[in-house]
């Protein structure tokens, strides 16, 4: 069992990381999704998940996500093998939670270095995306 705290990490980077992790066997709970940093203009960024959320039609999808865990656990998803059952059963090992919730607070997290952001501005957080989306956002602490 693996627990990442994935503040201030790079959306893209982690979810790589993540998969590997999950098609390897492992079990991975990640905290803090909402403050997960997406690179790029912030006009750029947004625009590109509204974009994602307005393809399609409300009655037949595709349905994109609004939540910050969601739209992180999508991510993670879309990077694995769904149409095989190896990739399914890997999927739901992948636990995905806003904040840090009581339960959690007294194990160990891992940050994976390689995902980290070190841009001072230039990102936009995963919470900001879902909120700007039509999302409120409420974080267990």
């Amino acid at each position: 069992m693996i627990y990442v705290d994935a503040d201030n990490s790079v959306y893209g980077r982690l979810s790589t990381i993540v998969a590997k992790q999950l098609l390897n066997g492992e079990h991975v709970t990640i905290v803090n999704a909402s403050k997960v940093a997406v690179t790029g203009g912030r006009d750029a960024v947004l625009e590109r998940f509204r974009s994602r959320r307005d393809i399609g039609s409300v009655r037949k999808g595709p349905y994109y996500p609004r939540m910050p865990k969601a739209i992180l656990k999508r991510s993670i998803g879309d990077m694995l093998p769904k149409d095989k059952a190896k990739g399914k059963e890997a999927l739901k090992r992948c636990i995905v939670f806003n904040g840090v919730p009581a339960e959690l607070k007294d194990k160990q997290f891992e940050r994976f270095e390689k995902a980290e952001n070190n841009r001072v501005s230039g990102f936009v957080t995963l919470r900001e995306i879902a909120e700007i989306m039509g999302k409120e956002v409420k974080v267990i602490e």
